[in-house]
């Protein structure tokens, strides 16, 4: 604020370690000590005078992105992350189409 930045920062908020308790549960490793929980940082941001955003959707992203640009000075735009499509997609259909590329 003090530099009048124009910055956009990304954050993307899994409330764990998501990638590594994600790697484990594929594994059958215990589940321990990988969750936690985060900071409101939207009113962190706002309150150190940034603008805050959340987005709520996939589709909700490229907009906010594009208001965060274009209204300008420090924004904070948090991003939700889901792993639940993880296994489907890195170990079910990653398999299946390295299978097809390997015929």
């Amino acid at each position: 604020m003090r530099l009048k930045l124009n910055l956009v920062v990304l954050i993307i908020q899994d409330d764990a370690y998501g990638m590594i308790r994600w790697k484990q549960a594929v594994d059958n490793f215990t589940d321990w000590g990988l969750t936690f929980g985060n900071p409101d940082f939207v009113k962190y941001a706002d309150a150190y005078g940034a603008k805050g955003r959340r987005v709520e959707s996939a589709e909700a992203l490229a907009p906010t992105l594009e208001d965060a640009f274009r209204e300008g000075g420090v924004q904070l735009v948090i991003v939700p992350v889901d792993y639940s499509e993880n296994s489907r997609v890195l170990v079910d259909e990653l398999k299946n189409r390295v299978r097809e590329v390997a015929q």
